[in-house]
């Protein structure tokens, strides 16, 4: 709901593609500078803990949020500031959030689904909330959107502290600073990891700032209103929602590069389909695909990092996941917007779609080469058959190396 609220007022305060932009910027690119640091106290502290406080940071952004917008105070800078002070919030979160997941998951042969139905739930939210957002805003304006949003932190909050948990005690040792240079040279040093992000950096940056540009193409390319926008952004989760469960129907982690280099290519296509059309509910249809196949490649990406990832490095590799989602995006948002200026937003929208569809080519033509790579280790795991004894650990020494 803030989501949508946030960009669709500041849309309207200022009428500018850039500042959509800029806000996007703010409310991400804090987690890449934090998200290294997170990942590395992650391996070290009490993940939990760290997922409440970053709760708390996040619920006091949305209070201050909402009581500018109902009193009318509200001006473009409080929107940046506030958007960085919850892009701190979300570059502690996401990283000790995603490391934490898997100690709630008691089955290694469960944790695709676990992911896979984490992002359902995420997705459903975003479905229900940005159409609820689209309805407040266009009845109410924005402020009951960010109202909303600041009370549903308490229930966050008590579902965390209802959460039955027992962490094992941390095995990182030594400086945070050189902890973080080992996790970047363990992701460097293994090609699937390393190459899975890097196509994930590519997609943030390329792909995924249409999503900052969809209240300008509302506005000027479909002619809507809040209305429009609240019922595209919930045709994107409902895309989304779709993708997850679809994932969670998968009974193995085989065969997940595939699904990333379809899933990659479908979405290209859909962007460079949606910049062509014109008509709201076609455009709606076309959110629905690009929603699924977005989602699809980026859980597919943390399943397959969750999956080969050594546990005591979980923390920092997960944090890296952050940087190339959330810092391409931010990166990404900037770009995209300024591009939008110069040619315009459907010209901008299409140039994305060829780009994806570009990284995704790209990735197939390394796939076979990390197939073979990650064979041994899914062997040894017990998820392929042919069994081969310490390949695993054989990989994991020359790593740390």
């Amino acid at each position: 709901m803030q989501h949508v609220a946030m960009g669709w007022l500041a849309y309207r305060l200022t009428g500018s593609t850039v500042v959509l932009g800029v806000i996007a910027f703010a409310s991400q690119f804090p987690s890449v500078i934090l998200s290294p640091l997170a990942g590395a106290l992650a391996d070290r502290w009490s993940r939990y803990r760290m997922v409440v406080g970053a709760q708390i940071l996040g619920m006091t952004q949305a209070s201050v949020l909402a009581a500018l917008v109902v009193t009318d105070l509200v001006q473009v800078w409080h929107l940046v500031a506030l958007a960085a002070l919850l892009g701190v919030a979300s570059g502690v979160d996401i990283p000790a959030r995603q490391a934490l997941l898997v100690r709630l998951v008691q089955e290694p042969e469960d944790l695709p689904n676990a992911i896979a139905l984490n992002s359902s739930l995420f997705n459903a939210a975003r479905l229900i909330g940005a159409a609820a957002a689209g309805v407040l805003i266009a009845r109410f304006g924005e402020g009951p959107a960010f109202v909303l949003n600041a009370i549903s932190y308490l229930s966050v909050l008590w579902a965390l502290w209802a959460l039955e948990l027992k962490e094992p005690k941390p095995q990182a040792s030594g400086s945070v600073l050189g902890s973080m240079l080992e996790g970047l040279r363990y992701a460097g040093a293994f090609r699937p990891i390393g190459g899975v992000l890097l196509l994930l950096v590519g997609i943030a940056v390329v792909g995924i700032p249409y999503s900052v540009l969809l209240p300008a193409f509302v506005s000027d390319v479909l002619h809507g209103d809040a209305d429009t926008l609240g019922g595209l952004t919930s045709a994107t989760g409902l895309g989304a929602l779709v993708g997850a469960i679809a994932l969670a129907s998968r009974s193995s982690v085989v065969g997940l590069g595939r699904v990333i280099s379809q899933a990659s290519a479908v979405f290209g296509l859909s962007l460079v389909a949606f910049s062509l059309s014109r008509w709201t509910v076609l455009s709606g249809v076309i959110l629905v695909f690009s929603g699924g196949s977005l989602l699809i490649t980026t859980a597919s990406i943390n399943t397959v990092l969750q999956t080969l990832v050594d546990e005591e490095k979980r923390g920092r590799v997960m944090s890296l996941y952050t940087v190339a989602f959330v810092g391409g995006s931010a990166i990404g948002g900037v770009i995209g917007g300024g591009v939008a200026r110069l040619v315009g937003v459907p010209i901008a929208v299409a140039i994305a779609g060829v780009g994806c569809m570009i990284l995704s080519a790209w990735f197939t033509r390394l796939l076979p080469g990390l197939r073979a790579m990650v064979r041994p280790i899914y062997q040894e795991m017990g998820i392929i058959p042919e069994l081969a004894t310490g390949v695993r650990s054989a990989n994991s020494v020359r790593l740390q190396g």
